[in-house]
């Protein structure tokens, strides 16, 4: 008899919709300085839209992360152990948690954890059958709140928090840290981290990854607006705002924003929210590291620095952490 299912855990009282944050997103709107917060992207076009710019020649982090972890799987499973129960902290593309997958001694259970409902399921679906005899356990939730883990019919070994991909560069420092301690109390004792982090590098390098070509960030950054207006009754001209992505050298991060090309007033939820010529939203930071900066941060949270792996031009890591006994 099979183990695996995809029926979605709902957990930590997560709102389906916008409609339920609004007040937060109206909030967000009408400080000095405009922002909306980067987990607003992942609906299911959000989603599929990241997907793509994983696959883009400017974006190194994707591909860079992927042979890193070709290389040093072995390394990574012996470290992880038999019988591990994975939990992914926003469920990515699928190839990345098959190629752990696939490396790992027996693993007895699957947690996709996300926000973004059809994704999640699609996603879970599809792993369910092709890996029948894994418990696939997702888990419908905000993960930058602590959430109630599935239980298992399997007994792990160990948790393993997985987090691929440098998200966590989208928080500022004191959130990351706080995101660090919730991955710690996931994992619990005894437990593991494994995180993609993206380290500091010639800025040229970093603005190319935000900036494509295709302008594929560009659409995956205005379709925020676009679910803003399907979902909270907003009437954002797309036409009227322009992405941008500029490298801020002082703080080590990219600052992703949505800048109104014009003057302008748009009504959200019931409110005008007003906007001069080249003001603009920011919509997502992504820091980046040194691994003396990343190391003396999970530290902070309690974690154990145990392994850092790079690749050879040193823009990306893969960091291995575990929760103390």
């Amino acid at each position: 008899m099979t183990q695996a299912r995809a029926a979605l855990v709902r957990a930590n009282e997560i709102a389906p919709s916008l409609e339920d944050d609004a007040e937060d997103v109206v909030a967000g709107l009408t400080v000095p300085q405009k922002r909306i917060a980067p987990k607003y992207f992942y609906d299911e076009a959000g989603s599929q839209l990241f997907d793509e710019i994983c696959e883009l020649p400017e974006y190194y982090l994707t591909r860079t992360e992927r042979s890193i972890m070709e290389r040093n799987l072995d390394e990574m499973a012996a470290l992880i152990g038999p019988r591990a129960a994975v939990i992914e902290f926003g469920s990515g593309s699928s190839r990345k948690i098959r190629q752990l997958l696939d490396n790992l001694d027996g693993p007895v259970a699957y947690v996709p954890v996300d926000i973004s409902e059809a994704y999640l399921t699609d996603m879970a679906t599809a792993l369910a059958r092709d890996y029948p005899d894994l418990q696939i356990l997702p888990v419908f939730a905000d993960f930058t709140r602590p959430f109630d883990l599935p239980s298992y019919t399997v007994s792990p070994s160990r948790n393993l928090v997985f987090f691929p991909g440098s998200t966590i560069g989208n928080f500022e420092r004191a959130q990351a840290q706080s995101l660090l301690e919730v991955m710690r109390h996931e994992a619990g004792p005894g437990g593991g981290l494994l995180i993609g982090v993206d380290l500091k590098k010639d800025p040229a390098i970093v603005r190319a990854a935000y900036n494509d070509s295709a302008g594929v960030t560009a659409a995956f950054n205005l379709n925020v607006l676009r679910r803003l207006n399907a979902e909270l009754d907003a009437d954002f001209d797309l036409d009227g705002f322009g992405h941008e992505a500029v490298y801020d050298a002082l703080e080590g991060r990219i600052e992703m924003r949505l800048t109104s090309l014009r003057k302008q007033r748009v009504s959200i939820a019931g409110h005008g929210v007003d906007f001069l010529a080249d003001e603009h939203i920011v919509t997502e930071y992504s820091h980046k590291y040194s691994q003396d900066e990343f190391a003396q941060l999970a530290t902070a949270a309690g974690l154990e620095p145990v392994r850092a792996w790079r690749d050879e031009r040193a823009l990306f890591s893969v960091q291995y952490l575990t929760v103390p006994s």
